[in-house]
C-alpha cells in the first residue's frame, strides 16, 4: 500500500460500526488447512468501508494462534492489518521502543511504523485480557466497533 494511513484514519476504521451477519458463529468456524485451521470472512463498515476478519490457529500448537481485523482500501485486493490478536507462541520485539516480551499480544496499526517503512501493525502490547483463541475473537470483537446482530447472543463458539 503507497499510502500511509494516518493514526486518525485507522482509529475511524476500528470505531467505524461492522454489523455482523445473523450466521456469524458460523461463517468464522475454523476449518483444517495445511497444518493449521483457517477461516475469513469479509464485511461492509457502516460508512461502506470494506473489512476482512482472519482467523488462524496451528493445530499442533493451541498458543499459535492469530485473529485479524484487515481494512480493504477500495479498488483494491491489498489488506491493511489494522489490529491482530496474538497467542503465546512467540517473542515479539518494538523496534522503535525497543522493547520484548513472550506473552498474549495486541498488534496495532500505527502511523510511525509505517513511516519507518516496517510492517503497519508492528507496534504491539502485552495482554492478559485472553489466554485462548476463543477469548480473542471476543476481544476482536469488542474492540473494533462490531455490532451482534440482535437475537444472537449466545456464546461466540457454542455448538450450533
Amino acid at each position: 500500500m503507497a499510502d500511509i494511513l494516518t493514526d486518525q484514519e485507522i482509529s475511524a476504521f476500528l470505531s467505524e460500526k461492522k454489523v455482523l451477519p445473523v450466521d456469524y458463529r458460523l461463517s468464522i468456524q475454523v476449518k483444517p488447512k495445511r497444518g493449521h485451521k483457517e477461516r475469513e470472512m469479509d464485511l461492509k463498515g457502516e460508512s461502506g468501508s470494506e473489512f476482512r476478519i482472519i482467523l488462524r490457529q496451528s493445530i499442533s500448537n493451541p498458543l499459535d494462534f492469530s485473529i485479524i481485523l484487515a481494512y480493504r482500501p477500495p479498488n483494491s485486493n491489498i489488506l491493511f492489518r489494522l489490529r491482530r490478536y496474538n497467542g503465546k507462541s512467540h517473542e515479539h520485539t518494538n523496534i522503535i521502543e525497543g522493547t520484548s516480551f513472550y506473552d498474549y499480544h495486541i498488534h496495532q496499526a500505527t502511523e510511525r511504523y509505517q513511516q519507518m517503512g516496517a510492517r503497519e501493525d508492528s507496534y504491539t502490547e502485552n495482554t492478559d485480557r485472553f489466554s485462548d483463541f476463543q477469548r480473542a475473537v471476543s476481544c476482536l470483537i469488542e474492540d473494533c466497533g462490531f455490532v451482534i446482530p440482535p437475537g444472537t447472543q449466545k456464546s461466540l463458539f457454542e455448538k450450533i
